[in-house]
């Protein structure tokens, strides 16, 4: 690619998909550099360092959370959107909870836009701007939560999902033989594949329904 038709657009594109085929560790000025065929000092006109890149990947995702919510829809639907959508693309994307944690999330226009728009979701459903801060962060953390702890062999990268799931069930029972009936009842429904979609609707679920149930009685003293 041509040093004067590298777009940041482009430079943020091939981040993103470096990430994911090999990993957040691969991504670097000089690596991307070697991808799009310029050299390293065409990238910082975009970029000056590798934490304006980071953040750079950051706002790319966030971009896509708040792309669909017609405001029409009630406070409880386009919540439920936004965090699907935000579950959606962590799971694609499944370092960026890591940049999530350790970059400056303020420095991301579109972390920032998808901030306020679920503070007024929420100030509609009736929570105080304060509470409703302290909620949104509950939610982020959930969808983090939930990428992090999906089940064995899931999103790992590693094709040996029937082991990964086997030796989880035999450290299980290994512990609990004998002492933890619930447990190793718990163990043996790891020799099945695990129905990924379930998980991440019912998860979803659980977070969203004790933000509806606590919208209730937002409004009383």
């Amino acid at each position: 690619m041509a040093p004067e038709k590298l777009t940041r657009a482009a430079v943020l594109d091939r981040a993103l998909k470096l990430a994911d085929a090999d990993g957040l560790d691969t991504v670097t000025i000089r690596r991307l550099a070697q991808e799009l065929g310029v050299t390293p000092m065409a990238l910082y006109w975009h970029f000056k360092n590798k934490e304006q890149l980071l953040v750079g990947m950051l706002d790319a995702v966030f971009g896509q959370v708040t792309a669909d919510i017609d405001p029409a829809e009630p406070w409880q639907r386009r919540l439920r959107i936004m965090i699907e959508a935000l579950t959606a693309e962590f799971r694609r994307h499944p370092w960026i909870s890591e940049i999530s944690q350790t970059t400056d999330k303020n420095a991301s226009e579109n972390f920032l836009r998808a901030t306020d728009v679920a503070l007024e979701l929420l100030g509609e459903a009736g929570f105080p701007v304060d509470r409703g801060f302290q909620i949104a962060t509950h939610l982020l953390g959930g969808v983090v939560n939930l990428i992090a702890t999906q089940p064995s062999g899931t999103g790992s990268g590693c094709a040996d999902t029937a082991g990964l799931r086997r030796d989880k069930r035999l450290a299980l029972e290994t512990a609990a033989a004998g002492r933890y009936p619930r447990l190793e009842e718990y163990a043996r429904t790891l020799e099945h594949e695990p129905d990924v979609e379930a998980y991440f609707s019912f998860g979803l679920d659980l977070l969203l329904s004790g933000v509806e149930r606590m919208a209730e009685s937002a409004g009383d003293p």
